[in-house]
């Protein structure tokens, strides 16, 4: 079993880095396709990215050390084999097993070539039950089987090019038995998943709940909260392909990060009744409160009042990164007044925080501060 600890650390390892890259990106997803956050969905399509880098770690890991492989290898070495059902031959070859005689069968289980060949068909029988999962029909067994052999043959390929020329010559087997056996675990997988999936909700189930969201005409927190952070990178993105134009200094952001604001949240969603990049990318958008699209006051209104937090806290963070030198008259002064400057930022930031956790665990029953103040509200589209 040790053999197989390095692969799974690995993979865990890779999987929580990938997990956070693609976190912020299936939110949005997310919130697109069901208009809610839903746990479920998320563990699957997670748990599912996890199984996908694990098995093909499985295959793969541990890498050989040196890119030379062929020299490590006796001259003449066949690296594939062809001949089908290879396994049972060397099952049989041990002797410890007669099949007249039942007595024997247990011994099967002290085989090098049965947990071999038993893994290489356990390894893809969760992917059978996702692909159930995903396709939910039983009459597309055959499209599912397809899919398996197509998996088996991509990790075959991959060990017999020497990962497609990363090494001079294959470290592992070419061999049709896996192609076999994942294929038959894929399938086994396939048809066996209703007992496993009847334990956790279906796709019907988020369908369902997916409709009765879409009745409901207000958005969920976390979906503004997202559209919120879609507009501001983008305004921070637009700063950085300046910077080239533009002599990078800290008036020079706050300068355009303030233009920005004024334009992404006051501008544009006056110009697109109500919506802004970020909030069409979540299908939502911001009226009055009689549904109408809003006025360019309130949306100045909204603005201000989300601008102003960023404001205080770069002008705190310049005053606070202030050096005053040792020894002067006012050092004393200037060191009590930066210690206050950060504790009134870290609450401001805390009660921001606050803020946004109360609306999120009301699901939309209460408004944000920057829409209360613009006395606005975002809705669906």
């Amino acid at each position: 079993m040790s053999f197989y600890a390095q692969p799974l650390l690995v993979a865990v390892l890779f999987s929580i880095f990938l997990g956070m890259l693609l976190f912020v990106p299936w939110l949005i997803y997310s919130y697109r396709k069901y208009g809610f956050f839903s746990l479920w969905a998320t563990v699957v399509m997670f748990s599912f990215i996890y199984y996908m880098i694990s098995a093909l770690f499985l295959v793969l890991l541990p890498l050989p050390a040196s890119y030379d492989t062929c020299a490590e290898q006796a001259p003449g070495t066949v690296y594939y084999s062809l001949m089908p059902l290879t396994f049972m031959s060397d099952i049989l070859k041990d002797g410890t097993v007669v099949w007249s005689q039942p007595g024997t069968y247990p011994q099967i289980l002290k085989q090098k070539a049965f947990w071999q060949a038993a893994f290489n068909m356990l390894l893809l029988v969760p992917f059978g039950v996702y692909l159930r999962y995903f396709f939910r029909e039983k009459r597309l067994w055959r499209r599912a089987l397809g899919l398996g052999f197509l998996l088996s043959l991509f990790y075959e390929v991959t060990q017999l090019t020497g990962i497609y020329g990363l090494y001079k010559c294959p470290y592992r087997l070419f061999d049709v038995d896996d192609l076999l056996l994942n294929s038959t675990g894929t399938w086994v997988g396939y048809m066996a998943a209703p007992i496993v999936l009847a334990l956790f909700p279906s796709r019907a189930s988020l369908q369902a709940k997916k409709e009765s969201f879409e009745e409901k005409r207000h958005a969920a927190p976390v979906a503004q909260l997202l559209a919120l952070l879609v507009d501001y990178a983008i305004i921070r993105f637009s700063y950085s392909l300046t910077t080239g134009i533009v002599t990078a200094n800290a008036f020079a952001e706050a300068t355009h990060v303030t233009i920005g604001f004024l334009v992404m949240f006051g501008i544009v969603p006056y110009v697109l009744k109500g919506k802004t990049l970020g909030s069409s990318l979540l299908r939502l958008r911001l009226t009055d409160r009689e549904g109408r699209p809003p006025t360019l006051r309130s949306l100045l209104k909204r603005a201000l009042a989300l601008y102003v937090p960023w404001l205080l806290s770069g002008m705190f963070g310049a005053l606070t990164n202030m050096s005053m030198p040792y020894g002067s008259p006012f050092y004393q002064h200037g060191v009590w007044l930066q210690i206050v400057l950060f504790l009134i930022a870290t609450i401001m930031w805390a009660v921001l925080f606050v803020h946004a956790l109360i609306v999120v665990l009301h699901r939309g029953k209460r408004s944000f501060y920057f829409d209360y103040v613009a006395d606005l509200r975002c809705v669906k589209r």
